[in-house]
């Protein structure tokens, strides 16, 4: 699978240090996006339907969010993003 969205509790943000990585923010848009390296990301704040060939992914705050490296999707922001990113 090229996109993983799941919740994580605590101990796992804390775990992987999560509120140490920096902070991305992105207002209403829509744009496509390639990953040429594996993303990590928590989102904070914001609402993003990740359109796919294989289907669209609904992205809330309390997700976390793998992007696989080799993906090619188109990020549709309805609600300005705010997270933790991280690549890997």
């Amino acid at each position: 699978m090229m996109i993983e969205v799941r919740k994580i509790a605590e101990g796992e943000i804390v775990e992987k240090g999560i509120r140490d990585w920096p902070v991305w923010e992105k207002e209403v848009s829509r744009f496509p996006a390639d990953y040429d390296e594996e993303e990590w990301c928590y989102f904070l704040e914001g609402e993003v339907v990740i359109e796919t060939e294989i289907g669209n992914f609904n992205i809330v705050p309390g997700d976390f969010v793998v992007f696989r490296s080799g993906l090619s999707c188109t990020w549709d922001i309805r609600k300005p993003v705010r997270k933790h990113y991280n690549f890997i």
